[in-house]
């Protein structure tokens, strides 16, 4: 009777099944909404008060159709529909690595749990991936009119801000 040596998994392939399980768990939450998000964004309710000017003032101050005040900041994302490149490519790459890992019946829940896994965090990636922002700012005008501009990049203007749009941009009227 001759017995066998056992093979012994190499500690590179626990780190890399222990990271894409790690990663695939993080993947399932951020894709699940799990994770609190950083966006930063004022609440309509401590927006600065703007002043009212005096029916005298008024009467005496021509009234500028393109000026105004920003009255809200607010972020839209545009979230693309995915093709299921990540989610494929996710699951087979989760699969192989699985697979690596332990013997026997362990082997195999190893590569659908990798596949499972991979398959979950590589559409999320994926969907993530193709996620764009901007920013709909809204100005009131000395009218009483408003209108809203859609800006890629916001940080030039704050709530309260006197503004005057020319060529139908923004620009200050401080």
């Amino acid at each position: 009777m001759t017995t066998q040596p056992t093979k012994s998994s190499s500690p590179l392939m626990w780190i890399a099944s222990i990271a894409i399980v790690l990663f695939s768990g993080v993947g399932i939450a951020a894709f699940m909404g799990w994770l609190p998000t950083s966006y930063g964004q004022q609440s309509t309710e401590t927006m600065p008060k703007v002043a009212s000017t005096s029916t005298q003032s008024a009467a005496s101050k021509p009234i500028c159709a393109d000026c105004g005040v920003i009255e809200s900041i607010q972020i839209i994302t545009d979230v693309k529909e995915t093709s299921g490149i990540g989610l494929v490519g996710g699951a087979v790459v989760g699969g192989l690595l699985g697979n690596q890992v332990g013997g026997g019946r362990g082997k195999d829940v190893a590569t659908v749990a990798g596949a499972v896994g991979g398959a979950v965090a590589g559409n999320a990636i994926e969907k993530q991936s193709g996620t764009t922002r901007h920013y709909a700012i809204t100005v009131r005008f000395d009218d009483g009119s408003s209108r809203v501009f859609n800006e890629a990049d916001p940080s030039a203007w704050q709530l309260g801000d006197h503004v005057r749009v020319i060529d139908g941009a923004i620009r200050s009227n401080g």
